[in-house]
């Protein structure tokens, strides 16, 4: 938006430190110089405009009029008026908004002008006495965030809560409200019935604000919420390899409600990913079982939709590689929430509640805050890495996918051992199935924990690496995932002291045939 211009008197030298006060502190504060720029006649440069003439034409380009009224009254005109009461004049005419702020207690004594001045100032207008240039400032600052709040240019409550601008009831699906109280009632015991209004649904769900519709409302059941809030899309990409890179083979925005979101970003995620077909022996259809768990992708897609920051331009995004699933979302966690506590049972903090509420009757999400925990839990149990919480640039789960080539040695090797019916050949075929694995790197770091137990500063150091890379961090992950490794502090993988030893099986890795001679 454009800064909101701020006029500030009077050119009389009795508040020439106050004004550049004023003006300093707008300008440094993140808030006010976001919405505000300010006017100080001694910043004019010389022109042929008379002085008079200028500074009442800078008040009629004003947003708001600041007037400081003091104990001079200023040089008077030829008609015996003076500046200050010309800006203000000119600023009441005009209906600008205005503040005016009187230095000095009721007893101060003052030029009989001014005190006329700031008699006809009482009517109607903001008016603050102050003694200090940090009471000005305080006072000032305070005023300039109550105009922000009435004009709803910021804030306090959360977002959904908030009205959106321009949004009618005609800009909802009617259609859609009916399903959702269908839904609601099966599955949350949901007080409506079907027959309910649209009107008596949004009261319920708090979805008005003062008669009008709220941002979560719109998100929720609106026909197109994209033309209200433009960031609220999705955009999915698929990679072939392990980074970003063009021609993109599969790109895909996705638009409507969080719902429709949801739904289309996970068949876009599963429509790219390997699965399964099991067989018809316990039902009519036949189970899937897809290499990523279907309720992991849902939760990762879900969270980042519910509880992402709709003030933010940027849109969620779901990108699939060929090693992992990244589902980012423009966001932070809330204050009380950490990393940590993402792996722990922790309380649901929503940034949405009022989107996460609806979503939860719905049946898309649970209260309990255990959906990051549902999800470490069922990669675990699919013989995949535990999933990653990072908060780069917004916040970002990783999800990793079953490493084909590693499955298919293990499962040849697998397979040759049970052809030879013996436990030896068994354990040579997954030996071998291993062994086609490692590389070069793999091998230094297996051979670094021979004798004793390494850190992962050593076993990046024997690797090649310079530093902990994101390659160092998925290759550690795989020895582990393969019990090549073990941790000395299973129960706190990020412990300081944590370090890495050698296993059984990897001593039998490193004794078995050579290894291909290729970088991992």
């Amino acid at each position: 938006m454009t800064p909101l211009r701020i006029f500030i008197s009077s050119v009389q030298t009795e508040f020439a430190q106050e004004r550049a006060a004023l003006r300093d502190y707008l300008r440094g504060d993140p808030l006010m110089r976001r919405f505000f720029e300010v006017f100080l006649f001694e910043e004019v440069p010389a022109s042929d405009q008379r002085p008079d003439a200028l500074y009442l034409d800078e008040v009629e380009r004003c947003d708001l009029y600041v007037g400081l009224f003091g104990s001079d009254y200023g040089t008077e005109d030829a008609e015996g008026v003076s500046p200050t009461e010309r800006e203000f004049d000119r600023a009441t005419t005009l209906g600008v908004h205005s503040l005016i702020f009187v230095k000095g207690t009721e007893n101060h004594v003052r030029h009989p002008k001014m005190e006329a001045l700031i008699g006809k100032a009482q009517a109607g207008l903001i008016r603050k006495r102050f003694n200090t240039q940090a009471e000005l400032v305080t006072g000032l600052y305070a005023a300039l965030v109550e105009y922000l709040e009435v004009k709803e240019l910021i804030r306090w409550g959360p977002f959904d809560a908030a009205p959106c601008a321009k949004a009618v009831l005609e800009d909802l699906d009617f259609e859609r409200i009916i399903r959702f109280i269908r839904t609601a009632r099966r599955a949350r015991q949901f007080p409506l019935t079907e027959d309910a209004s649209p009107e008596e649904l949004l009261e319920h769900l708090k979805l008005l604000n003062d008669g009008r519709l709220t941002n979560a409302a719109v998100l929720l059941f609106g026909k197109a919420p994209q033309r209200h809030l433009i960031s609220s899309e999705v955009r999915c990409a698929h990679f072939h390899g392990t980074e970003v890179a063009k021609p993109i083979p599969s790109y895909q925005v996705y638009k409507g409600t969080v719902f429709d979101l949801v739904d289309q970003a996970v068949d876009f995620v599963l429509s790219k990913i390997n699965r399964s077909i099991g067989t018809r022996v316990e039902s009519a259809r036949a189970p899937r079982t897809y290499e990523i768990p279907e309720e992991v992708v849902t939760e990762a897609i879900v969270n980042a939709v519910a509880h992402r920051d709709y003030t933010d331009n940027g849109s969620v995004q779901v990108m699939l590689f060929a090693d992992r699933l990244e589902v980012w979302n423009p966001g932070r966690l809330p204050p009380l929430l950490t990393l940590e506590k993402l792996r722990v049972a922790h309380t649901s903090i929503p940034g949405n509640p009022l989107v996460a509420e609806s979503m939860y009757l719905a049946e898309y999400i649970e209260r309990m805050g255990t959906g990051t925990l549902d999800m470490i839990r069922r990669c675990v149990k699919a013989g995949l890495p535990e999933p990653e919480f990072t908060i780069p640039q917004g916040f970002v789960t990783t999800v990793w996918r079953a490493a084909s080539a590693e499955q298919a040695g293990v499962q040849a090797g697998v397979q040759a051992g049970v052809q030879a019916g013996v436990q030896a050949g068994v354990q040579a075929g997954v030996q071998a199935g291993v062994q086609a694995e490692l590389s070069v790197k793999d091998i230094a770091m297996l051979q670094a924990c021979v004798r004793e137990a390494a850190t992962s500063r050593e076993l990046w150091i024997v690797a090649g690496y310079s530093t902990r890379t994101r390659s160092f961090e998925q290759q550690l992950r795989r020895l582990l995932a393969d019990e090549l490794l073990e941790m000395t502090v299973p129960d706190k993988p990020r412990s300081p002291l944590q370090k890495y030893r050698l296993t059984d099986k990897g001593r039998v890795a490193l004794s078995g045939p050579k290894t291909r001679d290729t970088e991992a």
